[in-house]
C-alpha cells in the first residue's frame, strides 16, 4: 500500500493513477471527502486527512510501504514564511509517528538552499525535517513545470502572456507533472538503498515558445510582455496576490535571473513529455 498526498492535484493524481495502473494498492489522501469518490471508483482506498493535521496525517501515512508527500503553498496567511514553516514541520512530525519506511518528496530545483529562493526556501526546510525523521526520503527536485501557464490564465484570457523576466527568449528546462508522477511513483515501488535526491531533466523551452505553444493551442492570439524587475511584485499584485505571496515570488524569479539555480542531486532522470502536447491537454481540461 502507497499513500499519496496532494491526489487531487497533477503531480500526486499522476503518480497514484501510475500506480494503480500496475496494480498497485494506494490509499488517496485528500482533504475533503467528497474529493475521495473519484478516488474509490477508480479502486483506491481513501484516507481523509489535512496536512496541517499532525495527528490524522500520520494515522493515512500508517501501515504503508511508502508515501508521497508535498508542500503545498497556501496564499491566505499574513506571515507565509512562519505559516509554510510549521506546516511542513507538521508533516515531518506525521512521518515520524507513523513509521512509514520511505517518503518520497516533490521537491524543486535550488531546495539545497536555506535562503534567497521565496518559496522554495521552505522546501529546503521540509527536505532537512524529513531527513531529520530517519525515514528513508527520496527529494524530487524539478525545475518548472510545463503546466505553469495556468497561473497566469488571467492574463492568457485577455491576449497577454506575462514574462517576468529580462527576456523571453532564455531557454530553461520545463517538466511536465505526469512525467514527475511516473518518476514518484517508480521511487515508491524502487526506493534506493538510501536517501536520495533526483534531479529531473527534460526539454528546455524559452517563455516565447510557451506562448506560441499554449496560443496554438487556444486557438487565439498571445502577445509576449516582459515585466521589468521591479514590476514583478506589482503586477503579481494587480493580478489577485497578496503581497506577501508576491514578494516571495519575486524572490523566487530573480534566484532564476541570478543564476542560482542548478542541478546537485545523487542522480538525474529525463522526462520525455513534450510542451506541445502538455498545452493540448491543459487547454482540454480547462475547456
Amino acid at each position: 500500500m502507497y499513500a499519496i498526498t496532494g491526489v487531487t492535484g497533477h503531480v500526486g493524481g499522476a503518480a497514484a493513477r501510475e500506480l494503480l495502473s500496475r496494480g498497485e494498492a494506494v490509499r488517496a489522501v485528500v482533504r475533503d471527502a467528497a474529493k475521495g469518490a473519484g478516488w474509490s471508483a477508480e479502486g483506491a482506498e481513501v484516507a481523509v486527512a489535512d496536512l496541517g493535521d499532525r495527528a490524522a496525517l500520520a494515522e493515512a501515512l500508517r501501515g504503508c510501504a511508502g508515501a508521497f508527500v508535498l508542500l503545498p503553498t497556501d496564499l491566505s496567511p499574513a506571515d507565509p514564511d512562519a505559516f509554510h514553516r510549521a506546516l511542513a514541520d507538521t508533516i515531518a512530525g506525521a512521518v515520524a509517528d507513523s513509521g512509514v519506511p520511505h517518503v518520497v518528496l516533490l521537491s524543486s530545483i535550488g531546495a539545497e538552499l536555506a535562503e534567497g529562493t521565496g518559496p522554495i526556501r521552505w522546501l529546503h526546510h521540509l527536505e532537512n525535517g524529513l531527513r531529520a525523521t530517519g525515514t528513508r526520503v527520496t527529494a524530487i527536485r524539478s525545475w518548472h513545470f510545463q503546466e505553469k501557464a495556468e497561473m497566469l490564465l488571467g492574463a492568457v484570457l485577455q491576449g497577454v502572456y506575462p514574462v517576468f523576466a529580462e527576456s523571453a527568449d532564455v531557454p530553461t528546462t520545463m517538466i511536465a507533472t505526469r512525467d514527475i508522477g511516473v518518476v514518484a511513483a517508480n521511487a515508491l515501488l524502487s526506493p534506493a538503498p538510501g536517501s536520495e535526491v533526483v534531479d529531473l531533466d527534460g526539454h528546455r523551452y524559452t517563455e516565447r515558445e510557451v506562448a506560441e505553444e499554449l496560443s496554438a493551442a487556444l486557438g487565439r492570439p498571445l502577445q509576449v510582455v516582459t515585466v521589468p524587475r521591479e514590476g514583478w511584485a506589482g503586477a503579481m499584485v494587480d493580478a489577485g496576490l497578496p503581497p506577501r505571496i508576491a514578494a516571495e515570488l519575486a524572490e523566487l524569479y530573480d534566484a532564476e535571473r541570478l543564476g542560482l539555480y542548478r542541478t546537485c542531486g545523487d542522480r538525474t532522470v529525463t522526462c520525455p513529455t513534450e510542451l506541445a502536447e502538455t498545452m493540448r491537454e491543459l487547454v482540454k481540461s480547462l475547456a
